[in-house]
């Protein structure tokens, strides 16, 4: 099957940075209606033709706990707005790389806010992880046990003379929707016809199995998919009404075929723990994310905290950088989880270097690593 062709033109180069949609400082522009808002075209070889659109998407709540309040400005790196834009433009998924905690699959909570796209369809792999399981599932069980129910339903209506007639069963008006048992996942979702791109985080896939990859590229090259349950039945119902991964959300799918109409903008994860395909590389874009320095790490506490922290914000941070530095590499949710501690009013770390405050700060930096001991040292053979 050919991927459906497009009427729309092909891709106009952005005049000036400022025409760029993302621009990485956390400030989000003026809202205006979500059908009334535009979006860059991408190249003709990456346009899709699904549809009839689906409503806005929900919006999502998650993106505060992650990156703070709305409005906290940051400073982003020229290669983060460089690169997340390119994906944008080309149409292609985004490979982010970099140790655990420097906030890789925060970058995805960070682009949809920003450019007001809804909630994240977040889709963790691990390594049982396979491509069907992001794009839907289906409750074989669940609607085998329903059936039989109707069937019960019908024979316990039907009169005593064993005729249909007075029975509403039989006029199949009460049938078994198919469509109840099938709930199309993160992946799924981000591929549905949507006006705006979803913004899809598939966390971690160096967890995955070692086909996912492959996988994945065959379904980003096409930009669709089908739902063998629902193609089985589409003579009989030729749209069937889904549950997607937006919670109570639906969406209709025709003949069991699910097109993309704005290709979605995918941030992909990676620890290193292994190396991809070169043809899945070579349709990616990657960015790599350095450890966070102190101004970075200071704006990340300044989005959480504010001022709360007073003298201490820079004194943390650089007591953080230290202890870094000592056991090869800390997480940044460490330095919030510290900050915290001295915000809740259970402790007195602004007194001066008490025992319990250092204490306790040895407790939550601890290394990631258990090739490093607590003390920075590493273990003796």
């Amino acid at each position: 099957m050919n991927t459906p062709e497009s009427s729309s033109g092909g891709a106009e180069v952005p005049a000036a940075t400022s025409a760029l949609p993302y621009q990485g400082t956390g400030a989000v522009p003026p809202d205006a209606p979500y059908e009334e808002r535009q979006w860059p075209e991408g190249p003709r070889w990456r346009t899709f033709a699904g549809g009839p659109c689906l409503p806005q998407p929900p919006d999502d709540d998650e993106a505060d706990r992650r990156l703070g309040p709305d409005g906290a400005v940051r400073s982003p790196s020229a290669e983060e707005v460089r690169l997340v834009n390119a994906a944008i433009l080309l149409r292609r998924p985004l490979l982010v790389t970099g140790r655990p905690g420097v906030g890789k699959s925060t970058l995805a909570y960070r682009i949809a806010r920003e450019l007001r796209l809804g909630r994240v369809l977040q889709w963790p792999v691990t390594s049982r992880t396979t491509l069907a399981s992001g794009l839907f599932e289906y409750d074989v069980i669940g609607r085998a046990q329903a059936g039989q129910a109707w069937y019960a339903a019908r024979q316990h209506s039907r009169p005593a003379d064993g005729s249909d007639e007075g029975s509403t069963a039989s006029c199949g008006e009460d049938r078994v929707d198919i469509g109840e048992f099938i709930q199309i996942g993160p992946l799924g979702t981000a591929l549905l016809p949507h006006r705006l791109p979803r913004v899809l985080l598939i966390d971690e896939l160096d967890k995955g199995d070692a086909d996912l990859p492959n996988d994945l590229l065959t379904l980003f090259e096409d930009g669709w998919y089908t739902v063998p349950p629902l193609v089985r039945v589409k003579r009989r119902s030729p749209e069937v009404t889904v549950h997607t991964a937006d919670p109570g959300r639906t969406a209709p799918i025709v003949d069991g075929i699910v097109t993309a109409r704005s290709f979605p903008i995918v941030i992909m994860t990676s620890n290193g723990e292994r190396e991809f395909p070169e043809a899945f590389m070579r349709r990616c874009l990657r960015f790599d994310i350095p450890d966070p320095g102190p101004e970075a790490l200071g704006e990340l506490v300044a989005a959480h905290f504010a001022d709360q922290l007073g003298d201490m914000h820079d004194r943390l941070v650089r007591d953080f950088m230290t202890r870094s530095e000592q056991v090869h590499g800390l997480a940044a949710d460490q330095l919030l989880n510290a900050a915290h501690l001295a915000t809740s009013g259970a402790y007195t770390p602004a007194e001066g270097d008490g025992a319990e405050w250092q204490a306790l700060l040895g407790a939550i930096w601890h290394p990631l690593s258990t090739d490093v001991r607590a003390d920075g040292a590493e273990p003796s053979a």
